[in-house]
């Protein structure tokens, strides 16, 4: 009987990291080359297989999967595409299994963050009923750190780091700008529900009063009043103030302060423009003059600064996906669990997908200080090992030199068109 081949895929926004997890995954099955065959890769994520647009990773040299390390993005191509139930199209799930039956494909990885471990874990369901049951193992990636049962989330300790690093320098500019110039700074940072990235900011800060000056998380109501008392008592006091403001910011009835009315494939409503509103509050209650900036994609395709925790973490939970599935285990997502101890440590567990999927880990309320607009130690205590290290690309005339795959494209063998 022939050996299974395995298929990797990539979704959702892509990170700093998640190509460590892939050159994890495909490393490791080289490894087990005596009982994994071929690890096919979706072009452009589970699309790729609905589409029977696959990449054959075997026909990439050694060196090219081990430059996805230290390269950030997706290098197979990532997809906002959130598969239906099953009830409204089975269609869909019934697709993916004729694709994996017909190359042979008895593993499944998946990387990505809470809807891609739906998408695991119902593959993993309907499999078994249809006869041909696939292995399937989530690999978790997401930059908002906001996935339950792990500690944390490959990608975003290097989004955390590059915030901390960007707060840092830029207050650094303000500050030495603010007697005859810019007072108010605001950086927007990715955080749709959960204040993870906002609050790595705040990591900038060597001692109390040290910027960012205000934090505005998703898990705290923004009051207009407050928030303007609290921007012009600092500037009184320190010349000068830095906000960093997570993108999902909401009042207390739950209206965003700014999203537009249309929503993304995951029926997500399309966020953006709140440190401009916040920016134009100010100027129109306190007049003074200021800057914005939006982080977007810079945050979290910045492999120049990532965390060498966060790289060493990716790279681990993609190896430990196919050592899982290679020991027979099946609906799971691969977990990093904190050790006891002052000094920081890890390892890897395991969880099921049934527990996982839709679901949203928030900043802890006694993460976030009593008065609402900054974090308290027990967050720093957390957050610190996270941005820890540098784990530098090589460089090539001056920029750094990112691996490029040739992605040659797996044969057809449905060749059938499947529209989504």
């Amino acid at each position: 009987m022939p050996k299974k081949n395995a298929f990797y895929a990539q979704s959702g926004g892509v990170t700093a990291v998640i190509n460590a997890s892939a050159c994890g995954v495909i490393e490791t099955a080289r490894r087990h080359g005596d009982k994994i065959g071929k690890v096919y890769a979706g072009h452009n994520g589970i699309i790729g297989a609905l589409r029977e647009d696959m990449i054959d990773t075997s026909r990439e040299s050694d060196e090219a999967i081990a430059a996805l390390r230290h390269t950030p993005a997706g290098a197979f191509g990532s997809c906002r595409y959130k598969l239906k139930s099953l009830e409204e199209n089975r269609a869909e799930y019934e697709r993916l299994i004729q694709v994996f039956k017909a190359h042979n494909i008895g593993y499944f990885f998946y990387n990505g963050g809470g809807d891609s471990a739906d998408t695991c874990l119902k593959v993993s369901q309907l499999s078994e009923k249809m006869g041909y049951p696939i292995q399937a193992i989530h690999i978790p990636k997401t930059v908002d750190n906001d996935l339950p049962f792990t500690d944390n989330c490959p990608g975003f300790g290097s989004v955390a780091k590059y915030v901390a690093i960007s707060t840092k320098e830029a207050s650094l500019d303000v500050a030495a700008m603010c007697e005859s110039s810019t007072k108010v700074f605001i950086l927007e940072v990715m955080g749709r529900h959960a204040g993870w990235i906002a609050a790595a900011s705040a990591m900038a800060a060597e001692q109390a009063g040290d910027p960012p000056h205000i934090i505005l998380f998703p898990e705290m109501p923004f009051c207009q009043e407050e928030f303007i008392a609290k921007v012009e008592q600092t500037v009184q006091q320190k010349g000068y103030c830095v906000i960093v403001a997570s993108e999902g910011v909401q009042y207390s009835d739950g209206t965003m302060i700014a999203g537009s009315v249309t929503t993304d494939a995951f029926g997500h409503q399309q966020l953006g423009g709140l440190a401009p509103t916040l920016a134009a509050m100010i100027k129109h209650e306190l007049g003074y003059k200021y800057h914005w900036a939006v982080a977007d994609y810079l945050q979290r395709s910045a492999r120049h600064i990532a965390s060498a925790t966060d790289v060493e973490q990716a790279y681990a939970v993609g190896q430990a996906a196919v050592e899982y599935a290679l020991a027979g285990k099946n609906s799971v997502m691969v977990t990093i669990e904190r050790l006891a101890g002052e000094e920081y440590s890890w390892r890897l567990g395991e969880v099921g997908l049934d527990k996982v999927a839709n679901i949203e880990k928030k900043m802890p309320s006694d993460f976030i200080s009593r008065d609402g607009f900054g974090i308290t130690q027990l967050a720093r205590t957390y957050l610190a090992p996270l941005i820890e290290g540098e784990d530098y690309p090589p460089y090539l005339n001056g920029v750094p030199n990112y691996a490029r795959l040739a992605k040659l494209p797996v044969k057809k063998k449905l060749n059938t068109p499947f529209d989504i």
